[in-house]
């Protein structure tokens, strides 16, 4: 079940005609040309509640497949409800969420080439947003615009491609939101890169279900998890792992876990 909806999920189910969008106001969206890609992309930018009335500068969470975040109507199996959430508890943050690009989402989400699957090219994606997107919102927008308040968040292939900007961009991510990770898209690479990593001082939420439909998705996680606790003390508390009893690889769970993490990271 987790590799079908990795894979399928960047076929996305256009079904504004069935029923209308369903984003806050605190939501809007503009296109920017990412030319590591060879493609413009859309961005969907989440302003908190009171942004226009203050002179405050606020951290920001770059998040991916931005179709599934905001909006019912352009979501592949349900949205995250990221903006309701947020405005639920008044908080004080920036959400810059990229939409995948289709049938090259698996290019992008992923560093390293499968030998089924293909992909790899989460190089090109990870550079267009830390040297082209994120100069962008940071001249644009009243950002905190150091690693310790700016934030990575995916779910699945998502997942993976977060913890890696975080080993290969340290001095731009300094939070990391990890849902039901696609490690097993490049296991072997991942343990090597790590093995190469001799500092990891980012803060990481790990999240998955006990029903993914791969048991291998939590020994994974445990395992890059016991990895971060090698390379700082665990008294720091840098990095937790939930487990949620029948969650599963979709969008229910990661919208009912969102909240947590947020508080937790922020």
């Amino acid at each position: 079940m987790k590799i079908i909806y990795s894979l399928l999920s960047c076929l996305m189910i256009l079904n504004s005609s069935a029923q209308g969008s369903s984003y806050s106001k605190q939501v809007t969206n503009f296109s920017i040309e990412a030319p590591q890609l060879h493609t413009t992309k859309k961005i969907w930018l989440y302003l908190p509640k009171g942004y226009n009335t203050s002179t405050r500068k606020y951290p920001v969470i770059y998040m991916h497949d931005a179709q599934n975040l905001f909006d019912a109507s352009t979501s592949y199996a349900g949205e995250w409800n990221i903006d309701e959430t947020l405005d639920s508890i008044n908080a004080q943050v920036i959400v810059i969420g990229v939409e995948h690009g289709g049938d090259k989402r698996i290019d992008e989400l992923t560093p390293f080439k499968n030998q089924k699957y293909g992909g790899g090219k989460a190089d090109d994606y990870l550079d267009f947003i830390v040297n082209t997107l994120k100069p962008k919102v940071d001249a644009t927008y009243r950002t905190k615009t150091n690693a310790k308040n700016t934030a990575i968040f995916g779910s699945s292939l998502g997942g993976l491609v977060s913890f890696y900007a975080a080993l290969k961009y340290p001095q731009v991510f300094g939070k990391v939101g990890c849902f039901s990770p696609s490690f097993w898209f490049g296991r072997k690479e991942l343990n090597d890169l790590m093995e190469e990593t001799k500092d990891f001082d980012a803060k990481v939420f790990f999240l998955c279900g006990d029903d993914e439909g791969d048991a291998d998705v939590i020994h994974d996680m445990k395992n890059v998890a016991d990895w971060v606790n090698t390379k700082r003390c665990e008294c720091k508390k840098l990095n937790k792992e939930v487990i949620v009893k029948g969650g599963q690889h979709n969008e229910k769970l990661w919208r009912e876990s969102f909240k947590k993490a947020y508080l937790w990271l922020f």
